[in-house]
This record gives C-alpha cells, structure tokens and sequence, in this order.
C-alpha cells in the first residue's frame, strides 16, 4: 500500500509540471508583439524600345482583274461547222478557235474576182477605142463629142475597177470572219454554241470568251487621307506625285489564306481625280502570272510602302496608354520605381508603334502587367525583348493623314 501511494503521488506531481509548463508557454505568447509583413512588389515585363530602320506601309483591299478580257463573236450569219480547241484550253495568239460555214462568202468571192476581171476588159476595150477615135479626131474624120464620148467610157471603166476591187476586199473581210481566231494569248472559256446552229443571224453571236491572265491586274482604292499622305511624303523626298509614272512605286498583294504578302508587282495606273461619291483613288497594279496562281475576281489584301524612316524608335503598341492628358507609356526607373513618360505615338509596325517624341532608347518600358504598375509604385521588373523587334513584318500606316507628319 505504501508503495501504491508513493507511484500515485509521483503521477500527480509531474503532471502538475508539465500543466505548468503549457501555462508559462502560453503566457509568453499572449505578451509577444504581431508583426505586419509587407507583400512583395508585383512582377512586371519590361523591355526597351527597338531602334532599327522601318518601312511603313499602307494596308488596302482589292481585286484580281483580267490584263485582257473579249468575248468571241461571230461577226458572219451561218451555220457553225467546226470548233477547234478544248474548254478551257490556253491558246496563242492567231490559234483557230471557231469555224462559220464558207460557202455563200467563197462564192461572193468569187463573184467580185469576176466583177474585176470584167471591168479590166472593158477599160481595155474603152481605152483603145479612145485612142482610135482621138487619132481619127486629129485628121478630122471623128467628131469631139465622140472623142468625148469615149474618154467618158474609159473613166467609168477605171471606177468600175475600183468597185470590183472593194468587193473583193469586203468578201475576203467577210470570208475571214467565217475563222473566229484568238485575238491574244490566253484561257478560252467553254463554248456557248454547238456545232451546227445558226451564228450571227439579227447581229453578232457570242461564241465563248477569251481571259488573259499573265500578267494580271490588281485594282484597289486609296482613300483621301491616304492620298493626301502620299503627297506630303513624295514632297519631303522631293518626289512630285504623278498620276502618270507610277511604275516604279511596288505593290505587294496576298491571297485569302496565304500568310503575308508572296506576290510582288508595281503600279501603273491612277486615276486623274478623285471620285467625289466615295472619297477614293482608283488605283491599278500589274503583276507576273506565269504560275497561274492568280485568277480574275479574287479578293485579296494589298501592301505598298508610304515611307521609310532610316532610323525609327519603336515599342509594343500594347504599352502606349492614353488619358485626357494625351498618350504616355509607363517606365520603371530609379529604385524600380514605376514613372509616366508623355509620348507622341506615331504609325503602327506589325505588333509595335513607332514612337516620335518622348521616349530614350534606354527606357525600360513596361509591357506587360500594366495592371499592376502605376506611377509611385515599386515593382519587380522581368527584364525581356520585344517579341516583333526584327523587321520582318512591317505594319499598316495610320489612316488619319496626322499620322504621317
């Protein structure tokens, strides 16, 4: 029993302690102090600007024209005998396409060879009765009026010769236009007359159309800002805008699916004015088809160069902001602290803008995160390069003519 109580009294007294223990723990940490930890500064991309020569560029629409376009008629009545090439075949200039039944214009032909032939005989005889009766006439055995008479027969003659030779050429004209030839080198559409009906009865017949497609058109349309854009830039390179020598301005199209601009040409037409009904230039462009990869009527975007800026400071367009106070860009400077940089933000370059005003090459320009930044505050700058900094892909001009001083 003594021993009993002696383990029991031993129990007792160590758990007394280790309560003891637990309250002054608990003690001395209801007298510690709680201490705020700031949040670290949020992390932004910044990047400085790209400084490189830049090509700027209008960005247009337009269409694929024909260089060449005629419909084949028959220009002859008769029965259709003969077509001579496959729907859709490419053909050279001068090829046989459509045959137009000859007889009645052989026959007419022939007739005027005989009309000819008939009225050289007769001036034949005309003249060397003329001569007989003019011999007569100097010995006075044949009147004047005789004379007369038949020097009149000899001039009646030679116009009826003249007749006969315009109906031989009018039914060699006629007896051509029984052969439908290719005008010009190109595609001739699928035939709209069978053989064996009746072509050029009531006026001409259409047989079938001809499209020449190598080189190619391309047409499009410059709004007046644009214009006035061009102008201004042709008068800083000391370059008069003419309407009339455009072949050396380059023209870039690209097909709906295809990436980027692959088709090179050149201009070659302008319009003298401008259409007061829309505001627009019509403007012409030609180009190599060789490939035949271009056809009439696609719709396709249209690139050609407004200027060249030898030496241009660029950003990301997503960097510029704009206020009541204008356009600014934000830029981490001293200390990693964010700052508001006024800028004068000049013509897009595919992902990035050209920066006039405003902007040192040193900059650390704020990219991304901007949600993040504002002016006063301390970030943690991600230091990387924009993305669009070689020139590969040049962007649109601005269509407001500002843009462009």
């Amino acid at each position: 029993m003594v021993g009993t109580c002696s383990a029991a009294g031993s129990l007792r007294r160590l758990t007394v302690a280790v309560l003891m223990g637990v309250g002054a723990l608990a003690l001395a940490a209801c007298n510690a102090k709680n201490a705020y930890v700031p949040p670290p500064p949020p992390k932004v991309a910044v990047a400085q600007p790209v400084e490189r020569p830049t090509t700027l560029y209008f960005e247009l629409t337009g269409n694929t024209t024909a260089y060449n376009s005629v419909d084949l008629v028959a220009r002859v009545q008769g029965y259709l005998d003969s077509i001579h090439y496959q729907d859709g075949a490419t053909v050279k200039k001068g090829d046989l396409l459509f045959g137009i039944e000859q007889d009645q214009y052989q026959a007419q032909l022939d007739q005027a060879n005989a009309s000819l032939a008939t009225a050289q005989a007769q001036q034949t005889y005309n003249q060397a009765e003329y001569n007989r009766q003019a011999t007569l006439g100097r010995q006075d055995f044949a009147t004047q009026a005789t004379i007369q008479q038949w020097k009149s027969n000899v001039e009646q003659s030679g116009a009826a010769i003249l007749n006969a030779k315009a109906s031989i050429e009018l039914a060699n004209i006629n007896l051509a236009y029984t052969q439908v030839r290719a005008p010009f080198d190109g595609v001739v559409s699928h035939h709209l007359v069978d053989i064996g009906a009746l072509v050029g009865f009531g006026g001409p017949t259409k047989l079938a159309t001809i499209v020449q497609t190598d080189p190619m058109y391309v047409y499009f349309n410059l709004s007046e800002p644009q214009v006035l854009a061009i102008k201004a830039s042709n008068a800083r390179a000391g370059i008069p805008f003419r309407t009339t020598d455009l072949s050396s301005i380059p023209v870039e199209i690209g097909l709906q699916g295809e990436d980027g601009y692959p088709h090179t040409g050149h201009m070659d037409y302008a319009s003298p004015q401008v259409d007061q009904s829309t505001g627009t230039l019509l403007v012409r462009a030609v180009f190599e088809n060789k490939d035949q990869s271009l056809l009439p009527g696609l719709f396709v975007r249209v690139r050609t160069p407004i200027r060249k800026l030898d030496k241009a400071l660029l950003t990301a367009n997503e960097a510029i902001g704009a206020s009541q106070e204008g356009s600014y860009v934000l830029v981490v400077g001293k200390d990693n602290v964010v700052e508001r940089k006024a800028v004068t933000p000049g013509e897009r370059d595919g992902q990035l803008r050209i920066v006039n005003s405003g902007l040192d090459p040193g900059d650390w320009v704020v990219t991304e995160g901007l949600q993040r930044a504002f002016p006063g505050a301390k970030v943690d700058p991600q230091r990387t390069t924009l993305a669009s900094a070689a020139p590969a892909a040049p962007g649109p001009v601005d269509a407001d003519p500002a843009a462009a001083k």
